[in-house]
């Protein structure tokens, strides 16, 4: 007879268990390689068994958790597979840390546990998806943008005080360094010969840089107030920082704390740097818009 802590926590991995067995479903139909597919619905089927292997303990159906489905097919479908399965496989552990707390009821969960493991090394062994080789890419498209044109939009903000015309100058500014920077990315990687496309390469880079432009130039043509633009920029920089961090820390599985710091310190600092450029250029010019 299960005690009422150890029947709820069992009743938990039920939970899990069952929804898992539905997310790896699901992924295996969006993956298009055929042997990552195959890997996919071999785990999803292991996570059923898994599921009827707790339900003989507590005798009870449990319903899978649809939110859960919903969004790790959402991640998965946005994101990618990688960043998509790494971010569920942190969850994994936390419900092994539970599984070897239940050991003594029986010699079954230790199999289980072996196999879980088993799910992760075959879902790491099958992660080479496009858009990791080219992190470095996307990195610099973005790295650029938030360094370049925050920087220059503290100092247009400044210097002309004038919310279009800075949405303007950054907007061309912000085309003219992408392409700039798509060009150096192209001729880079056409130089180094590392197994990457040149023209991929510097896609990538290219739609990163821009589309952080649109991000930080957007609030000028919607307020007129130049200092809230401005405090939006920031704000638009570091959310940007903090996402795209987020996102390879999990996929890379780096540190997140020192990534978001460096990139958020060196962004940041220009920023205030370009602050007083801005003031001494509308003093020296005696600019009045």
């Amino acid at each position: 007879m299960l005690g009422k802590d150890i029947r709820e926590k069992i009743l938990g991995i039920q939970r899990n268990e069952i929804t898992e067995h539905i997310i790896y479903k699901k992924l295996s139909s969006i993956i298009k390689e055929v042997e990552n597919k195959k890997v996919l619905i071999k785990i999803s089927n292991e996570e059923k068994v898994h599921y009827d292997f707790w339900k003989t303990l507590t005798q009870k159906d449990v319903s899978p958790d649809r939110l859960k489905i919903f969004l790790f097919v959402l991640v998965n479908r946005i994101f990618g597979i990688t960043f998509g399965i790494k971010l569920m496989e942190k969850g994994e552990g936390k419900a092994q840390k539970t599984y070897e707390t239940l050991k003594e009821i029986s010699p079954q969960i230790e199999y289980i546990i072996r196999e879980e493991d088993r799910h992760e090394q075959q879902l790491i062994s099958l992660l080479d998806e496009e858009r990791l080789k080219y992190v470095s890419s996307i990195v610099l498209g973005l790295n650029d943008a938030l360094v370049e044109l925050t920087g220059a939009l503290v100092g247009f903000s400044l210097a002309l005080q004038n919310t279009k015309l800075v949405g303007i100058v950054g907007l061309i500014t912000g085309i003219a360094a992408s392409m700039s920077m798509s060009a150096s990315e192209y001729l880079s990687t056409k130089q180094e010969d590392i197994g990457k496309s040149p023209l991929k390469a510097s896609v990538y880079t290219g739609f990163a840089y821009i589309g952080t432009v649109i991000i930080l130039i957007t609030p000028y043509f919607i307020f007129k107030n130049i200092f809230i633009s401005l405090s939006f920029v920031i704000f638009n920089a570091i959310l940007i920082i903090f996402l795209f961090t987020f996102y390879i820390s999990i996929a890379k599985e780096l540190s997140f704390r020192k990534r978001f710091l460096e990139m958020a310190g060196i962004s940041l600092g220009i920023a205030f740097i370009n602050f007083f450029i801005g003031l001494l250029v509308r003093k020296v010019f005696g600019i009045e818009m």
